[in-house]
């Protein structure tokens, strides 16, 4: 190392031992901070990737009304009602026909706007009304429905309403399950399928003691909706608590 010449002709080192350690500090500093940084940016990667998101399967315990449902955390659609206890309402989004929660795996499917067939909606909570959308379809929605109905897809009935109905542009599909019971689905219908999204079809219905489910669903799905409707009502009757099963059983008969 180059040294400078003090006055008494002794040569001196240019840097002190001093600077020499606070530099090495200094490096030691940076290389750390600069390893910090790439952890947490990883991490917050990930975060941004999972988009509220989680993987986590574990059972979450919630009570809704009278009803105590057992879900795994990855069906619960938002961050904040992945918690135990009583609530006022629950979201839930699913993989059609799997019926399964968010993975890795199946991040496409969760993000793919163009693809909403891939995934079901369910919002559940406390029932407001005695009656589900069959319960309702011939006191109340059989009046508003116009004199030509169509044919609908797999067996339904496409029911056009009323121009006073005050429902818009929505329209109706009805069958009958095969349990000979009624079955009524709205639906705002696309123009065009390439415009369908997973909020076209809505239909509500009554299990366990008192709670009320909305599930939604792309207008591209009413072919198969006998076994959504099934298979709906298995997913939530095999998460709700023993007492919760009996009723559901009792009622959907």
């Amino acid at each position: 190392m180059a040294a400078a010449t003090t006055g008494n002709g002794d040569h001196a080192p240019l840097l002190s031992n001093r600077l020499l350690t606070r530099l090495t500090i200094g490096v030691a500093f940076l290389a750390g901070l600069t390893v910090a940084i790439s952890i947490a940016g990883r991490a917050l990667g990930e975060r941004i990737a999972l988009a509220g998101h989680t993987e986590n399967a574990e059972p979450i315990d919630i009570v809704i009304g009278q009803d105590q449902l057992r879900l795994p955390a990855n069906a619960i659609r938002f961050e904040d009602q992945r918690r135990t206890g009583r609530a006022e309402r629950v979201d839930l989004y699913l993989t059609w026909p799997e019926m399964s929660g968010y993975s890795n795996a199946e991040r496409i499917r969760f993000n793919d706007a163009t693809r909403p067939e891939n995934l079901i909606f369910l919002n559940l909570s406390q029932s407001t009304m005695s009656r589900d959308m069959s319960g309702r379809l011939g006191p109340i929605y059989s009046h508003l429905f116009g004199d030509r109905p169509e044919q609908g897809p797999a067996g339904l009935t496409r029911q056009a309403l009323k121009e006073n109905s005050g429902y818009g542009g929505e329209v109706f599909f009805t069958g009958t399950l095969p349990d000979g019971s009624d079955y009524a689905v709205r639906c705002m219908m696309p123009a065009d399928s390439s415009q369908s999204t997973g909020a076209d079809c809505q239909r509500d219905i009554h299990i366990g003691r008192d709670l009320s489910v909305l599930y939604r669903f792309s207008s591209r799905l009413l072919p198969q909706w006998q076994a959504m409707e099934a298979r709906v009502r298995d997913y939530l009757g095999g998460s709700l608590a023993e007492n919760g099963r009996s009723s559901a059983s009792t009622r959907s008969r």
